[in-house]
């Protein structure tokens, strides 16, 4: 197993969108730290088995499970297979989302619902699904997975925005409707991120290459994973109902 502090041992965290990219570093960030991960995608079976191929080569303990978040029965069998096999649910990255980049006056009601169903709609989904076996356990975390596009605005990308707008505004109501029931509710927003683009989400805006990041770089997905990391453990408690800019001070510019 890795010699990393074993900050998240006895834990359980389902991880959504986990085949790549940020959702990928998240879970083997977790898992490395202790923690036992349900590894999520929506289709792509081979990148769900090589994560947990990785987690488990490692000495971790990860499954792997193919299930769309914005289809509430799949995601609540999602969940009850992942209790059933390590015994509940502790931690909820809703990190699966789409990307579209579509002008409005070309973009219909079809693909706007698309994208909100997965970002907003999966977010709901998932933390109906984990909550009641948080409260068993005596509390958890949900992080979600915004981004800086909801707070300067882009253009073509007013589906995203708008989602990633929703899942704050629900990350703070759980926040205050959930706290007394031991459960922190948080997002992290990042900017640009040194991943592989897909070809939906079309060329990175202007306002989030490196010129137009104050640190001068794009995100390497290990700082993002991080904040997740901090806001899921055990020095993150205190905090819920709130906002962590990860974007090099793209928001702050």
């Amino acid at each position: 197993m890795s010699s990393l502090e074993q900050t998240f041992a006895g834990k359980i965290a389902l991880v959504t969108g986990a085949g790549k990219n940020i959702g990928r570093t998240i879970a083997l960030d977790l898992a490395l730290r202790g923690a036992s991960v349900i590894v999520n995608g929506r289709s792509d079976r081979a990148a769900v088995d090589a994560v947990v191929g990785e987690i488990n080569a490692a000495g971790g303990q990860a499954i792997g499970y193919l299930a769309d978040v914005s289809d509430q029965p799949a995601t609540e069998r999602m969940v009850a297979d992942a209790v059933a096999a390590f015994g509940g649910i502790d931690i909820a990255v809703s990190n699966a989302g789409l990307r579209r980049q579509t002008p409005f006056l070309q973009m219909g009601l079809a693909e706007w619902r698309e994208i909100l169903s997965v970002a907003l709609d999966g977010a709901f989904i998932l933390a109906r699904a984990v909550v009641p076996h948080m409260i068993r356990r005596g509390g958890g975390a949900i992080v979600a997975l915004s981004g800086i596009s909801t707070h300067v605005g882009t253009p073509s990308r007013c589906h995203v925005s708008a989602s990633k707008a929703g899942l704050e505004g629900l990350m703070r109501a759980l926040a205050v409707e959930l706290g007394p029931l031991g459960i922190t509710c948080n997002s992290v927003a990042p900017g640009a991120v040194d991943t592989v683009r897909g070809a939906s989400a079309g060329v990175l805006p202007s306002g989030l290459t490196e010129r137009g990041v104050p640190l001068g770089r794009k995100a390497r997905v290990e700082e993002i994973s991080a904040a997740v990391r901090f806001l899921a453990g055990p020095d993150g408690r205190y905090i819920t109902g709130q906002t962590l800019h990860v974007n090099g001070g793209v928001f702050l510019a």
